[in-house]
């Protein structure tokens, strides 16, 4: 019998390389949301690698939650009151623990747009974050509407209820810690799981995906994957992308985002016009990824500019 559980423990962990890919049903507005264990008490809740559409509901990011022997720890809530509610009932489905906390990684919708289904709940997030979320909220929602209709029905943003402190997480028997960077947006965080070692990236880290920089800057970006590569990592939880075993993807957003770096610096001094940076080449790796046809279109329209001014003033973007 202990040979048996022991071989059930190590097939339900040992493959954390596995994309749970959501099997959505567009007639019942249906996520179709499953819990992947990635260590004991601490699931990923994974979304389509992909660009936001009607086929998948907006569901692109990886959300995640972890039992702490005094309730549950949720890491973001999804794009729309109707995802939020339907990974609260799985939730509810996988541990018999109450959620008594949500945690917030950056401002970007699809990390707290589900936050109606966890109004009883104290919702978290830094400072920068929150006030990203109050200033942006109202453009999302009507983003999202339009590129997802019927998904987003009755969603309305809910803003976190108060300021995450930094360093150490203690929630029950969980050593946890939460760390801050800067680049993806002006406040980056990642939750790191000691006893695991799963670590929770957010959007400092994409996975065989297009980055997306609408809040962006590449060059504390860059600093802030340094410091980051320093953590031990046995899982890595990006917030688009498959997980991995490892810290490989960091290595991913390094590559790109130095790419880019160069690129647009190089042809910004040659004096390239953006439609000439749409058509110019790039390497097959990153054409590969996820989102590439509309992700980095929108690359090129949010940070191109920065290089040609930078180089018109003589400085750095």
């Amino acid at each position: 019998m202990k040979a048996l559980l022991a071989s059930l423990l190590l097939a339900a962990f040992a493959n954390p390389l596995a994309q749970g890919t959501p099997r959505v049903d567009l007639g019942r507005l249906d996520y179709g949301l499953a819990a992947r264990a990635l260590a004991p008490g601490v699931w990923v809740v994974e979304g389509a690698n992909a660009d936001f559409s009607p086929g998948n509901g907006c569901n692109i990011i990886n959300t995640g939650f972890i039992a702490t022997g005094s309730g549950v720890l949720v890491i973001n809530t999804g794009p729309s009151k109707r995802y939020g509610e339907q990974l609260r009932a799985l939730i509810a489905r996988t541990t018999n623990e109450p959620v008594v906390q949500v945690i917030h990684l950056n401002l970007h919708p699809d990390y707290f747009l589900g936050n109606q289904a966890f109004a009883d709940v104290p919702r978290l997030a830094t400072d920068a974050t929150r006030a990203g979320m109050a200033r942006e909220a109202k453009a999302y929602e009507d983003n999202l509407y339009r590129l997802c209709g019927d998904w987003m029905r009755g969603t309305e943003a809910m803003l976190p209820t108060g300021t995450v402190a930094l360093g150490p997480l203690h929630i029950g028997n969980r050593d946890m810690e939460l760390r801050e960077y800067r680049g993806h947006t002006d406040s980056d965080l990642v939750l790191v799981d000691k006893s695991s070692g799963v670590v929770f990236a957010g959007g400092l880290v994409f996975a065989q995906r297009i980055p997306t920089t609408p809040h962006a800057q590449v060059g504390p970006w860059l600093q802030s994957l340094r410091a980051f590569a320093a953590l031990p990592v046995k899982t890595l939880v990006p917030s688009h992308g498959p997980v991995r075993a490892d810290a490989s993807a960091v290595g991913q957003t390094q590559r790109y985002l130095q790419w880019i770096d160069g690129r647009f610096r190089q042809l910004a001094e040659q004096g390239a016009e953006m439609n000439e940076v749409l058509r110019s080449e790039v390497p097959a790796e990153f054409r590969a990824w996820a989102a590439f046809g509309t992700e980095y279109t929108r690359n090129v329209a949010h940070l191109y500019p920065r290089y040609e001014r930078a180089v018109l003033k003589g400085g750095t973007p």
